[in-house]
């Protein structure tokens, strides 16, 4: 039998990688058998994924009743619920992660603040928190350092995150943008610009940062910068980092409340040194 090569998951979902080129109506009866054998075996969810150069077989997939979940540069992934079962098939991505970063200067009550060439605040005269969107596969820990370094040239240490907010149809006036407000310690002072996106960066005291008119107008920025205010002022805990492991062994992060972080990470270091004796 003719079936095309793909690969099971713990769904009863099949996933078909197309790798070698193929004749459009090849791939039509191939694709029709392997619907087929599938149901026979009472799979569901079947995906194939389609690789830049095979857009030949866009059409014949549609025809058979596949539809596209999603793109990236380098492919296509269409999708079809085969099974009389209701369609579990879950939406593409529907969220991006911002970040912003309030990188203070303990010493001087001062906070790193950007003015951006372009985007939503060009030629709005506010001065704002340096901020970026976080990359695929990189933790929110790191994506913010990497932010405030590429705009400012500041290197600095994450600590914690203070507080993040959910707006809807923010990009491409269709996804969810999370936006996670974070604290970091500078390990450097002396400022380089981004050229490319960034008019001016400066060090500026804190209470002059939140008393900005912008700030003062807009409701959610009121708050955010109060928040940072408030973290200046007094010991505001944020949610600190514990590194860990997935169920599959990946390493990942849980962000809880600072104090218990220290504790668990504590406990962690503590239970490990005994168990090294």
């Amino acid at each position: 039998m003719d079936i095309l090569n793909g690969e099971t998951d713990n769904y009863d979902g099949v996933t078909v990688t197309m790798d070698e080129p193929m004749d459009a109506e090849v791939f039509t009866h191939r694709l029709r058998a392997s619907l087929s054998h599938w149901r026979e075996q009472g799979k569901k969810g079947i995906w194939i994924k389609l690789p830049l150069g095979f857009a030949n077989l866009i059409e014949s997939a549609v025809t058979e009743g596949f539809r596209y979940h999603h793109a990236e540069p380098e492919y296509l992934m269409l999708v079809s619920w085969i099974s009389n079962t209701p369609d579990t098939i879950p939406a593409n991505a529907s969220h991006i992660v911002g970040v912003g970063a309030l990188v203070l200067n303990k010493a001087t009550r001062e906070v790193l603040v950007v003015q951006e060439k372009s985007g939503y605040f060009r030629d709005k005269n506010v001065w704002k928190l340096p901020t970026g969107v976080v990359h695929e596969g990189e933790d929110i820990c790191d994506g913010v350092a990497r932010e405030v370094e590429e705009e400012t040239g500041i290197i600095a240490d994450f600590v914690e995150v203070l507080s993040f907010r959910q707006s809807h149809k923010a990009f491409l006036k269709q996804k969810t943008d999370l936006f996670f407000l974070c604290v970091l310690t500078p390990r450097s002072y002396d400022i380089t610009e981004q050229k490319s996106e960034i008019l001016e960066a400066k060090w500026m005291p804190i209470k002059e940062y939140v008393d900005q008119p912008w700030n003062q107008k807009k409701e959610m920025f009121k708050i955010m910068a109060e928040i940072c205010e408030k973290k200046c002022d007094e010991d505001y805990v944020g949610f600190s980092t514990v590194e860990t492991v997935t169920g599959t062994g990946k390493k990942s992060f849980v962000y809880c409340n600072a104090d218990h972080a220290k504790s668990l990470i504590a406990t962690r270091d503590q239970a490990s040194s005994s168990s090294s004796l």
